[in-house]
């Protein structure tokens, strides 16, 4: 009897025995279907059967209506809901395909992870138990080949609800050798990403500690929450480390930390704890949170958590609109450098800031309204300079309030010239305390203008390239006096393409520019059909007379400031290069560029930074530096990096790093050495090496099914 003929008796016949209820029929699919007796119902031939989310195919079925039981001839495939995959030779099920004996199994798990085994028994519709068994998510092509690894047990039960895979007696081997035995061993299966257990361990050699291994611990907290406990053990030291993260329904925490006793502080407890969080708040408010604490100096350096030399602890609201911006935030500094001493340092700093943008029907332009309340406190309350080398008043405190306004319009003029003016206005109160060469109450009201020209000309090609050079003329003037207070905010003050046309280039308010400004730049921008891209910015302020509070470095000393250039330069292949610097005549006060290579086998990037020495920034001698950081794909599975900085005022090699990593579909090996040359008071040169090795088709392990091969036929 064929299919076609026989199709409407077959789903008549399976409805009923192969379901207890209506919505769980059955529907059965073959090329030869027939009925041998009054119980048994014979399918052969590309039979394949469709109940519930559970799908299998066999090459015969036979269905005995007495015992409530399937026959099945194979190769036999059962494809569960879960994408669990059960290959076996024969098999005897029943009628719900939960239950029943499989021989010559093999369980495929998320196309990852291979279970073979001898014999497969299904009980309850939930569990399958493997006996003699080999576990490995390598792909073998050939029946002699070895894999890279295997699990080797007696039995293995994997628990299709809580998708756990559970081994008795389990032998791990490596190409066929015999490498760790563990009599009970309990693993997530690749479809789970959050399962209690042991994380990927880690070996770490150090000059400062020696030989150690970290073993991390993972433990969910429900669906929202986890905690990991890594303990680091080695011949120096003894350290628990530790990670809490928390999702809410409108933000999130993570919490990170460790605590040390080790022989480098002669046992004494050592610690840190950095905590980060941020939530959503009503009337489109963000809250962020990042507070940093460590128990001594050197800790963060020694164990390798860190390269930060100042910690910075800071709650801060926004909410930005569109028309208009309220930040405020509160930040902790300390300082871990050896030269710097906290009690003098600005060690709590607040900040309110508001802005607001208004176009009145009534008012041509552009209107806005800002609001800034800031405040700055010293632990120190000595109203002098110290014997440091910052020229600051070691206890000065400052509290500020000030109110901005501002109104600016543009304009096109015949020739498509571009025309701009502004109006603003500062008003600024100042409250300072210890502080003995400064006024202890300040006020100051600071009017300000500009005009500006624009004259944007732009170039079409003939192959559909565009120019656009522009060059740019600003007056302004800004009136006012300087009040008696000190330079607490703004002793850095940075010349850059964002301020060439501002009316004030000091980063805060305790110093605005005063007199007649005039500034002049070219911009060029070039985008060629190939698909590169390029622009150049060329700049430069001259005022009519010389303002102290600037410094060398800032490149607007001197009544003409240096030369403002920047480039950059892209390529679709991937190529991108930047450049900024100041240039004084014909040498560089301050110069830094950036260099990107990136495409699917590469990824490295090189820097260059110079600061000229100044000693109103508490630098004595010029600064100069190369970096270089970058990974290249050698082949499919192997990849390579690299890191490096060098020190070119004191022509040493500040930091050296080199990583290798290997991965197929099954493993994953990372190893890495860095060589850290820095020294001071609390931070010692050392040595690093770090190695791990990961099984991949756990759950908790990632995925490898991207490297996965095809075997030759």
């Amino acid at each position: 009897m064929t299919l076609r003929a026989t199709l409407a008796l077959l789903l008549t016949l399976l409805a009923a025995p192969l379901a207890a209820q209506e919505d769980d029929a059955a529907l059965l699919v073959a090329d030869d279907l027939f009925v041998e007796g009054d119980e048994r119902l014979v399918a052969k031939g590309n039979v394949e059967i469709l109940y519930q989310e559970t799908r299998l195919t066999a090459r015969s079925v036979i269905y005995d209506g007495a015992a409530d039981s399937l026959e099945l001839q194979g190769p036999i495939r059962i494809t569960g809901p879960q994408g669990e995959v059960l290959l076996a030779d024969t098999a005897e099920l029943d009628q719900d395909l939960e239950n029943g004996i499989l021989t010559g199994a093999r369980l495929v798990l998320d196309r990852q992870l291979q279970l073979a085994a001898v014999e497969a028994r299904r009980a309850e519709g939930r569990y399958t138990e493997l006996n003699r068994v080999a576990v490995s998510s390598c792909q073998v092509c050939g029946a002699n080949e070895v894999p890279l690894w295997q699990i080797r047990a007696d039995r293995v039960v994997h628990d299709q609800q809580e998708r756990q895979l559970y081994f008795d007696n389990a032998t791990l081997r490596v190409l066929d050798l015999p490498v760790l035995y563990v009599p009970r061993l309990r693993l997530p299966d690749p479809t789970v990403t959050r399962a209690r257990g042991v994380l990927i361990p880690r070996l770490r050699s150090s000059t400062l500690l020696g030989f150690g291994v970290k073993v991390p611990y993972f433990i969910p907290i429900g669906d929202h929450q986890d905690i990991t406990l890594t303990p680091y053990l080695s011949r120096k030291t003894t350290t628990m480390e530790f990670r809490y993260r928390r999702a809410f329904a409108h933000g999130e925490i993570e919490l990170n930390g460790a605590v040390s006793r080790d022989t480098l502080e002669n046992n004494d407890l050592r610690a840190y704890l950095f905590a980060e969080g941020e939530f959503e708040l009503p009337n489109d408010f963000d809250l962020s949170f990042n507070l940093k604490t460590v128990q001594d100096y050197g800790y963060l350096s020694d164990y390798g958590y860190s390269s930060t030399d100042r910690l910075d602890s800071a709650v801060e609201l926004v909410r930005a609109r569109d028309s208009g911006l309220l930040r405020a935030s509160i930040v902790h500094y300390e300082s871990l450098r050896e030269d710097e001493e906290n009690d003098t340092q600005p060690a709590i700093v607040g900040d309110i800031r508001y802005e607001r943008r208004l176009f009145p029907s009534g008012l041509p332009g552009e209107l806005r309204l800002g609001g800034t309340i800031h405040s700055h406190h010293r632990y120190s309350s000595y109203p002098y300079d110290g014997p440091d080398e910052d020229d600051l008043v070691d206890g000065r405190d400052v509290a500020r309030v000030g109110v901005d306004m501002s109104w600016r319009e543009r304009w096109t003029l015949p020739a498509g010239l571009r025309a701009g003016a502004q109006l603003q206005l500062w008003a600024d109160r100042y409250a300072i305390e210890d502080d003995a060469t400064s006024d202890e109450d300040a006020s100051a009201l600071t009017p300000g203008a500009s005009v500006e020209l624009r004259w944007p000309l732009l170039r079409r090609g003939a192959q559909g390239g565009r120019t656009l050079l522009e060059p740019l003329l600003q007056v302004g003037w800004t009136g006012g006096e300087r009040p008696n207070i000190a330079n607490d905010e703004s002793t850095r003050a940075e010349f850059d393409e964002g301020n060439l046309l501002a009316l004030s280039r000091f980063p805060a308010g305790d110093r605005r520019e005063h007199g007649t400004t005039l500034a002049t730049g070219l911009r060029m921008l070039h985008r060629a059909p190939a698909g590169w891209q390029t622009g150049l910015t060329l700049g430069r302020v001259l005022h009519d007379g010389e303002d102290p509070a600037f410094t060398r470095s800032s490149g607007l000393d001197g009544d003409a400031s240096d030369w403002l250039l920047a480039a950059s330069f892209s390529y679709p292949t991937g190529l991108d290069l930047m450049a900024r610097g100041l240039l004084d005549g014909l040498s560089f006060t301050k110069a830094e560029a950036r260099a990107e290579w990136q495409n699917d086998r590469l990824d490295l990037g090189a820097s260059y930074l110079l600061l000229v020495s100044d000693p109103d920034e508490g630098r004595g001698d010029a600064q100069s530096e190369w970096t270089f950081d970058g990974s290249y794909r050698v082949r499919r599975n192997w990849t390579t990096s690299a890191e490096t900085r060098y020190d070119l005022a004191d022509d040493r090699l500040d930091r050296f790093g080199l990583g290798l990593q290997y991965r197929n579909e099954c493993i994953e090996v990372e190893f890495s050495a860095t060589r850290r040359y820095a020294s001071s008071e609390n931070v010692e040169p050392s040595t690093d090496f770090g190695l791990t090795v990961a099984l991949k088709g756990f759950g908790t392990d990632g995925s490898g099914k991207e490297y996965r091969r095809t075997c030759p036929q």
